[in-house]
């Protein structure tokens, strides 16, 4: 296992869309292993593969519950809405309001190739929108309602 660079905002790779990912093999497993090594060092709650300079779509993502890895991710059903403080790792030193759903049904791979089906409310909902937006070039700084909010 090995840290990885963390990219920061101005690195174009953050901007790009990503690649549906195929298969699950060893070299991906030893990308997610890295990823969560990654997250967890820089003490966040969620890595996407671009913030790792890897445009394929797969995040990794620890509230405080252990990890979940989402290979493909799609989300398929919100409910509610609730605005609250984000940061990103790839964008040290700035925080700001952001509006998502209170509730998310996500339908992704896991780490063994199996579909699955996960649902997520307040922070963990919240770190599915903010890690798939991830996958699609979108930062959080893009919908900030109110910046640097404490």
């Amino acid at each position: 296992m090995a840290i990885r660079n963390i990219r920061i905002n101005g690195d174009e790779i953050l901007r790009k869309k990503c690649r549906k990912i195929e298969k699950v093999d060893e070299r991906l497993l030893t990308l997610i292993e890295d990823m969560k090594e990654t997250m967890y060092k820089a003490d966040g709650v969620g890595l996407a593969g671009p913030q790792v300079g890897i445009l394929k779509r797969l995040a990794v993502i620890d509230v405080g519950n252990g990890p979940i890895v989402i290979i493909n991710p799609e989300i398929i059903e919100t409910k509610g809405s609730e605005v609250d403080i984000e940061g990103c790792l790839s964008i040290p030193g700035r925080q700001g309001t952001v509006e998502r759903p209170t509730y998310v049904k996500v339908k992704a791979l896991n780490e063994k190739g199996e579909e699955a089906i996960l649902e997520g409310e307040g922070l963990l909902a919240r770190a599915f929108c903010h890690e798939i937006d991830h996958l699609y070039g979108v930062l959080f700084i893009d919908k900030v309602i109110e910046e640097g909010v404490e």
